[in-house]
């Protein structure tokens, strides 16, 4: 880093000291646009940086509720607003018990260049709740969601910030938190939210677009290098909504997915995952991941484990952030893995994505290979502005053109200032231009 974006970091260090998610991925960014700075001199002098890393808006509340034993429940919701130079707030609520301020920020930070990348005109936020739904009744996840809409109304709407999903926010939750904002504000206001049920102003293919946009990522780097997904062994964690669907998309090319996992630990699968035994199990009957072995002949359950161990060609991490460490990278890399590709937010660990870029392993950070789902998230909104609905081929073909120009934005950026197959740089340089050269225009505010 240069001294000057040393010292905004330091400053950031400084202000936030006990939320390391968020450094760690403030770090990153600010570790790699050195030669943006260097060629746009007047994003220093206008302050870009010194903004850009403070939020917009920051909201905790207190999420009050009863269980269906009648006894008070006390959740804390947030909603970080980070960056709306390039368009209405737009970011995922998580619900999850490791939910906390610095997750909510990095993820927001995050978001803003993910966003960006898109070119879909869309600002960064995020929010969610310690709450866990893991367990719960249908009449327990709506009263919750009941009451965390009772606050967070008050700060969102189609033209100001836009929530979707994301971890334990699936179409019954925003189902619930939508019908809560139609009541309280009396309006249908159907771009409020994305991720609704298609019947209701939801968007074909925003289940999938993560999933699938993270492997058309994976096919765009590889075609780069003349090769092709055809036969490659794919690995991928956990089994919520990235994982299936990068299973599913990835079966489609011609590859072989042979993993998927949860909290409990992995299965391996040699003749491939069965993609139906995998939903029944994790979306109609939400069991453990070990039930798949117990169903699926010739499949083996590792219990407390991570699927890195397995040799394959392609790694999608679509679990958590910092799932994958510098060991789990150096028993892929000797197992001969080819690409890995951040389905989830911030999966690899700084030291990970080292070993990957020194060994040649192709590597696509979440900002650009996630960037499926809140675009398509975007795509929601523009059919719901226009009152239409578009037809699910017609919404993947709109995805697949997004995803090869994130791709294409990334590898040229990282080409343009001297660190050609770098997608880390490239990816980080090409959001930030656009959020930069957004907020120079705007003024000081």
């Amino acid at each position: 880093m240069s001294s000057t974006v040393r010292s905004v970091y330091d400053t950031v260090v400084a202000r936030n000291p006990n939320e390391p998610e968020f450094l760690q991925a403030v770090h990153e960014v600010l570790d790699s646009i050195g030669p943006v700075l260097d060629a746009h001199p007047e994003f220093v002098d206008a302050g870009i940086l010194e903004r850009l890393v403070e939020p917009e808006r920051q909201i905790m509340f207190r999420v009050p509720w009863v269980d269906d034993d009648g006894a008070l429940q006390v959740g804390r919701g947030y909603r970080i607003q980070f960056n709306s130079a390039l368009g209405p707030y737009k970011g995922g609520l998580r619900f999850h018990p490791s939910v906390n301020l610095s997750i909510i920020k990095f993820l927001g930070f995050e978001q803003i260049f993910k966003n960006a990348l898109t070119g879909q005109g869309i600002g960064g936020a995020k929010g969610g709740s310690d709450f866990d739904p893991h367990g719960r009744s249908d009449a327990e996840v709506m009263r919750f969601c009941q009451a965390f809409m009772s606050e967070l109304f008050r700060h969102i709407g189609e033209h100001t910030d836009v929530p979707a999903g994301d971890i334990g926010v699936g179409g019954r939750e925003i189902g619930y938190l939508f019908g809560q904002y139609r009541k309280l504000t009396n309006r249908h206001e159907s771009g409020v939210l994305t991720g609704k049920g298609t019947g209701w102003g939801g968007a074909e293919v925003r289940t999938e677009a993560t999933g699938y946009g993270a492997v058309f990522f994976v096919q765009e780097m590889l075609a780069v290098h003349g090769e092709t997904l055809e036969g490659k062994r794919v690995g991928v964690s956990g089994s919520g909504n990235v994982a299936i669907y990068a299973i599913d998309k990835a079966r489609q090319l011609g590859a072989v997915p042979v993993t998927a996992s949860d909290s409990s630990g992995y299965v391996i699968d040699e003749a491939g995952i069965d993609l139906e035994l995998l939903r029944q199990l994790k979306e109609v009957e939400r069991v453990r991941i070990s039930e798949y072995a117990a169903r699926r002949p010739g499949a083996r359950f590792v219990e407390g484990a991570r699927p890195w161990e397995v040799p394959m060609d392609v790694a999608i991490p679509s679990a958590t952030q910092n799932e994958i460490d510098v060991d789990d990278a150096h028993t892929l890399v000797a197992g001969g893995v080819r690409a890995v590709a951040e389905g989830a937010n911030m999966p690899s660990t700084p030291a990970a994505v080292e070993v990957f870029q020194n060994a040649g392993v192709l590597f696509g950070p979440g900002k650009a290979v996630n960037a499926g789902g809140v675009a398509t998230s975007a795509l929601e909104m523009t059919q719901n502005a226009g009152r239409e609905h578009w037809g699910f081929a017609d919404s993947e073909h709109r995805l697949r053109a997004i995803m090869r120009d994130v791709h294409a934005a990334s590898f040229t950026a990282a080409r343009r200032y001297g660190h050609e197959g770098d997608y880390v740089v490239g990816a980080n340089c090409a959001g930030f231009e656009r959020v930069a050269h957004a907020m120079l225009a705007q003024g000081v505010i």
